[in-house]
């Protein structure tokens, strides 16, 4: 289709992170966008202060006349939204152009310079730093995130439209309605099974993904992964390395070899060898479009991170509070050697909110040894998000597998209470579900206790 033609946009699920996200290109491109959303949370107050109306209520109604224009309106949904919804049903049925989110974004990419980021772990992350180093360095370019950057409070980077930066999302095989010039994969790691079934589909979805690459294009590949490209590492023989890597005032100090040079005492403020690992590929990415080095590196220092990506909340001697959108084991070993190499022998407790009982029961002894790990652990229920409880996966069956003695299972009601009844130096609260909600009320407890 040709999106040219289109003067409404009408969202099916507008509060997702990547809904909003190209409902604010639309709105900032003069189009009348609007939208549905099952609760108000503060990604639908912030399109509403752009002046978007949003329903929260699954009814035609509502629907203001001018998004019933057929010839003229384009309808977008994501899959976490149920196929009998009555309003993308509606839309289905009138004969509208309906597309998922996934399908418009390659739309919006297809005729630009596209960057894109893969990877079952890291891809928000990776592709808010390429967003803001090449928007920092003067580049023509708009950036889709899968998070709210906390340089910019937004999970939309507005530029020019020549170049785009774009998250891949493997979910539902989203990832396969891109074309990108320049992409990357950052791992591989089994996760969605409840889309995939085993591992090797999942990893054939991302050997799929790399045949996206247009002609003369280049894929990144962190440094093991079993494919072929430019490979990217931490202190090893990768083509874009970072060396002499070194923690001062909480951050890397690192140097950047290159095929072609080594950039010196670059400096990056967030903490985690996962997170200087998608540095690395971001800086690789953006020099091989083209961006001046010089710039990237004085761009790097200024990155300040994505909001529930090991974001500080309290960061004082005595007590430090992080919160951190871990959902996977991986990511939370990752979480778990950032905190010991910034606070090495410090006591650290764990709230964790398990994310969909089909991920917890494929990877219950993951996430019991990647738990036991902490020195205090408190488990939530599990967060169903999309899907109905499995009989026997419950947040007692995973304290079960976790080796530790201090732990136990909370409430919310129960939460802060708890938490203030530790004696933890650290406190982190992790998981994909709603417990990022919780946050701003643990914060202003805490910070009374301190």
């Amino acid at each position: 289709m040709n999106l040219d033609t289109i003067h409404n946009v009408y969202f099916i699920g507008i509060g997702g992170i990547g809904m909003s996200a190209i409902a604010r290109y639309f709105k900032a491109a003069n189009i009348n966008v609007s939208g549905y959303d099952k609760a108000e949370t503060d990604i639908t107050s912030a399109l509403k202060g752009l002046g978007i109306e949003i329903y929260f209520e699954d009814d035609m109604q509502h629907v203001s006349s001018v998004f019933l224009d057929k010839k003229h309106t384009l309808v977008v949904y994501t899959p976490a939204v149920s196929k009998s919804h009555s309003q993308l049903q509606y839309f289905k049925n009138q004969g509208f152009e309906v597309l998922k989110r996934s399908e418009v974004l390659g739309l919006i990419t297809k005729n630009t310079f596209c960057l894109a980021v893969a990877g079952t772990h890291g891809k928000t992350t990776t592709t808010s730093i390429l967003g803001h180093l090449m928007y920092q360095s003067g580049a023509d370019v708009t950036a889709f995130l899968g998070g709210v950057t906390e340089n910019y409070n937004s999970n939309l980077i507005l530029g020019g439209r020549q170049i785009s930066v774009v998250e891949a999302d493997e979910f539902d095989r989203s990832f396969l309605t891109l074309n990108p010039n320049l992409a990357c994969i950052t791992s591989m790691d089994a996760d969605h099974l409840d889309i995939y079934g085993d591992e090797k589909s999942l990893k054939e979805s991302f050997e799929d993904f790399t045949k996206k690459i247009k002609p003369g294009g280049k894929l990144f590949v962190k440094n093991g992964l079993p494919l072929k490209g430019i490979t990217y590492g931490i202190e090893d023989e990768s083509d874009y390395a970072a060396q002499n890597v070194k923690i001062e005032d909480g951050g890397y100090v690192f140097d950047l070899k290159t095929p072609k040079t080594i950039l010196k005492n670059l400096c990056f403020y967030l903490p985690g060898r996962h997170n200087l690992s998608n540095a690395v590929v971001a800086l690789a990415m953006a020099i091989e479009q083209g961006c001046d080095s010089d710039e990237l590196v004085k761009s790097l220092a200024t990155y300040k991170g994505v909001k529930r990506r090991f974001t500080y909340h309290i960061k004082t001697k005595n007590l430090v509070f992080i919160d951190d959108y871990a959902h996977h084991p991986k990511e939370i070993n990752a979480v778990y050697q950032a905190v010991r190499e910034m606070y090495p022998g410090k006591k650290v407790l764990a709230v964790f909110q398990p994310h969909l009982y089909s991920r917890t029961r494929d990877f219950i002894a993951e996430f019991g040894a990647s738990l036991s790990q902490f020195d205090e652990v408190m488990l939530l229920d599990i967060y169903p998000a999309r899907e109905t409880p499995i009989l026997g996966v419950t947040s007692t069956w995973l304290m079960s597998h976790i080796n530790k003695a201090n732990k136990q299972l909370v409430t919310k009601d129960t939460l802060i209470g708890k938490i203030k009844s530790s004696n933890a130096d650290v406190v982190l609260t992790i998981g994909a579900g709603d417990i990022g909600q919780e946050v701003q009320k643990i914060k202003k407890e805490l910070s009374v206790a301190i």
